[in-house]
């Protein structure tokens, strides 16, 4: 699956407004004010890059954050409003030089041609370190943003129709992630002539008609980009039960997902390599990355202080859909580690707050797993397919003109 020892781990960093806390504006080092400048965003990855990451993901969606779910809510003391992913990852491009970039993409409402340009461009712009985190949509409130469909309205994962939506949604992703993938390979590597004798520029012959007839979508193709210097960016999804556990097993190269102990993790991992088992993806490389709501102070007394001051600040204990962790980056450290056990490669951690939890992992975090050997000292690689240890995919549509 990779090409670094089997004691190490990868590390990614989950970048949202000022932290993962809904309190977290309001810690002096936060840095509200900046928050919608291209600024911010380079600092928080120069940060991530110093600590050797092997990449970031920037959060975006299709309506202001909300603490429900399924609907907006009316707070006015947390962060709301986001600038686009995709766009700010192409403005940090130029400034960095090996951390892999990885935009979300929200695919309900949405067209897959658009996507596969903009995630193409951001690959070309970076020299190989583009990716992709795959999203949904099950708010109504966003769906008439669009007044293309309705969504019907869940009021738990458990409800009566949850079920069925999510998994009408996650498929829809599926076959979006399909024609993206389709769309990235419709040029073929050599497309390019640029031949300044003949006046050629472009191999007409090389560009291929991608012909995607699905339930959701019909796409003709070709892309209007050439192809990623990386051939696939990396895609990648979150995922905390059975139907996004599929959605991961058939199309993604990173699986990120929220176990809350190690026997947890060992029936996550197993119950994905079943699906992709399932999906005939078992020969493919598969990454699994925990994610993780990180504090880290250099004393756990003052890591728990902390969370609770942020507790108060909001009003309300704060519970995410991934496990928390409060304490040291020693304490940390031993966690990953025991983990990483499991068949996890790697994990996505996620700052409390950014102006705090981001330097703790950098600075202090990385470090210790240096010093155990469990993480590199180095970039080895040119692109982000390169440090997660993935190979660049043939053309599908190269090798069927040469079969």
């Amino acid at each position: 699956m990779s090409s670094t020892p089997a004691s190490r781990l990868h590390l990614a960093v989950a970048l949202d407004g000022t932290g993962w806390h809904p309190a977290s504006r309001r810690e002096p080092v936060a840095r509200p004010r900046d928050l919608f400048t291209a600024a911010y965003w380079a600092d928080l990855v120069a940060e991530a890059e110093r600590g050797l990451i092997d990449f970031v993901t920037f959060e975006d969606g299709l309506g202001p954050q909300s603490s429900h779910p399924f609907d907006p809510d009316d707070r006015t003391d947390q962060v709301r409003g986001r600038l686009d992913a995709v766009l700010t990852a192409s403005r940090i491009a130029p400034l960095t030089r090996h951390i892999g970039l990885v935009p979300t993409v929200v695919v309900t409402h949405t067209e897959p041609f658009h996507h596969s340009k903009a995630v193409a461009t951001l690959d070309h712009i970076s020299s190989g370190r583009a990716g992709v985190r795959v999203q949904i949509t099950a708010r109504p409130n966003e769906a008439a943003h669009f007044g293309r469909r309705t969504v019907p309205r869940i009021d738990g994962y458990d409800s009566p129709g949850a079920r069925d939506t999510l998994a009408d949604l996650f498929d829809e992703a599926a076959d979006y992630v399909d024609v993206v993938r389709r769309l990235w390979d419709s040029w073929e590597d050599d497309a390019e002539i640029r031949d300044g004798a003949t006046g050629r520029f472009v191999d007409r012959d090389k560009l291929h008609h991608i012909g995607f007839e699905g339930r959701h979508f019909s796409v003709k193709g070709p892309s209007v980009t050439p192809r990623p210097p990386q051939g696939q960016p990396v895609v990648s999804a979150l995922a905390h039960a059975t139907i996004p556990y599929r959605l991961v097993a058939r199309q993604a190269d990173i699986g990120y997902v929220t176990p809350y102990d190690t026997d947890h993790a060992r029936a996550i991992v197993t119950e994905i390599r079943s699906e992709q088992q399932a999906a005939g993806r078992a020969a493919e490389p598969l990454h699994l990355f925990g994610d993780l709501v990180v504090f880290l102070d250099d004393d756990p007394a003052a890591a728990r202080a902390r969370r609770d001051r942020l507790d108060a600040l909001a009003g309300y204990t704060y519970t995410a859909d991934a496990p928390l962790f409060t304490g040291t980056p020693h304490e940390l450290a031993d966690l990953l580690q025991e983990l990483h056990s499991t068949g996890l490669s790697g994990f996505r951690l996620r700052p409390a707050v950014l102006g705090h939890d981001l330097p703790r992992i950098t600075q202090a975090l990385v470090p210790e797993l240096q010093r155990r050997g469990a993480f590199r000292h180095a970039y080895e690689a040119s692109t982000l397919r390169g440090l997660l240890g993935l190979e660049c995919p043939a053309g599908r549509y190269a090798a069927a003109a040469t079969a």
